[in-house]
């Protein structure tokens, strides 16, 4: 029978730092959306593939952050979920190459290849069908975006009729395509050749005698023979040589570069619930049920008082004491949480451990992709009664007893 095994690139602290002020204490990967982490979203679409034997989150965190979390995913999904931690970066095509050996030790015939802070509805089982019937090394799940943000992308053309993958570019100054990488990939074993392609050419490269030793220490500074990245060093070269295949998705796709796009994510990901996993949605019926509107996640151990208002795109998480009249709506609540009274919290990510007084405010305009557009109170804020937050980011551990508007508050 055949075997296949998923990679879930996870990243570093270093890529969490647009994610400030919320990753300051937690992963990025860790960070709730909808209720479950971040990287419990593709980890939870692998689980729908046929065959799969293991899932790897590869990354540089420390292991401890992620010891938690996947001895509980395993045991949930009853499959191993193993995370390794590179001993440096080295790219996304890399960091696969440098696992080669655990990767492999089950024999598979097919390796899925994903990126964390990607949200999409992940066709997994799609792709994969798709991916064989093309008969090549890999294949790239694609979408078509507008043609104003596709620089923001890797770009490429793609056979209408055959699907295969003509031309790839990363991040092009210049429009190339409307269609894009979403950053989700499926491959045979041979993707590992191609890599070791990589490093055999850069090392013939650095072995040329007439490349002086300044030439070679500069070239080295700048791509160690090691790194390997998949976009530009294996997608580019390989396009129009009928190994690389496209499979489009006709569905939702993000990149969750900011806590803005998380929490447009997080919206997604609950409508998304309707359909995969309708038991995580709060129903609000019953007398003593506060009232729900839309798609509202609530932890168990919440408390919701009956007279508040939730959603809709809401995510309220562990511990959290919501009081009488609260109006909450587009919004991520996280652990340990208290907001009091009449309080209202509209295009907002309310942190840790924070506190919202009496009567107060906390609002965003609701434009994810602004860095001022939702407001963001970091861990353990104290916002007093009857303070109004609009438009603003809050550093953790602040008292907030003015109103603030359109601020950082360092």
């Amino acid at each position: 029978m055949e075997k296949v095994v998923a990679v879930i690139m996870v990243g570093g602290p270093t890529k969490g730092t647009r994610f400030r002020p919320l990753s300051f204490n937690t992963p990025k990967p860790l960070f709730p959306l909808a209720g479950q982490p971040m990287v419990h979203h593709p980890i939870s679409a692998c689980k729908r593939i046929p065959n799969l034997a293991q899932i790897f989150l590869i990354g540089f965190y420390e292991e401890r952050e992620f010891a938690l979390y996947v001895s509980s995913i395993s045991n949930e999904l009853k499959l191993p979920v193993r995370y390794l931690k590179e001993d440096k970066p080295h790219g996304s095509a890399g960091g696969l190459y440098y696992f080669k050996d655990m990767i492999m030790e089950d024999s598979p015939s097919h390796i899925f290849l994903l990126n964390c802070d990607v949200c999409c509805s992940f066709p997994l089982p799609d792709m994969l069908e798709a991916h064989k019937r093309y008969d090549g090394m890999g294949t790239v799940l694609v979408i078509k975006v507008s043609a104003e943000s596709a620089h923001q992308f890797g770009e490429l053309v793609a056979d209408p009729v055959t699907g295969e993958l003509l031309h790839y570019t990363e991040k092009p100054e210049t429009f190339v395509s409307d269609l894009i990488n979403c950053g989700v990939y499926v491959f045979t074993p041979d993707i590992f050749t191609a890599i070791q392609g990589v490093f055999a050419h850069r090392e013939d490269r650095a072995n040329i005698q007439r490349v002086s030793s300044f030439e070679l220490q500069s070239m080295t500074r700048a791509l160690p023979v090691d790194f390997v990245r998949l976009d530009q060093d294996i997608l580019s070269p390989l396009a129009g040589k009928k190994q690389l295949y496209t499979y489009e998705t006709m569905d939702f796709w993000e990149q969750i570069k900011t806590p803005g796009i998380s929490l447009k994510c997080s919206a997604l990901y609950l409508a998304q619930f309707k359909i995969t996993s309708p038991h995580l949605l709060a129903s609000g019926n019953g007398n003593k049920s506060a009232t729900i509107i839309g798609d509202v996640y609530i932890h168990p151990s919440a408390k919701v008082h009956p007279t508040a208002k939730i959603g809709p795109n809401v995510s309220i998480s562990a511990n959290v004491r919501i009081g009488a009249g609260v109006r909450l709506i587009s919004c991520i609540i996280l652990d340990d949480v208290e907001i009091k009274e009449n309080a209202v919290v509209i295009n907002s990510i309310i942190g840790w451990k924070s506190s919202l007084g009496k009567w107060s405010r906390v609002q965003g305009n609701g434009d994810y992709n602004a860095k001022l557009g939702i407001t963001i109170l970091g861990e353990a804020v104290n916002v007093e009664d009857e303070i109004v937050v609009i438009n603003s980011i809050v550093l953790p551990n602040k008292i907030l007893n003015v109103s603030v508007q359109e601020e950082i508050i360092l």
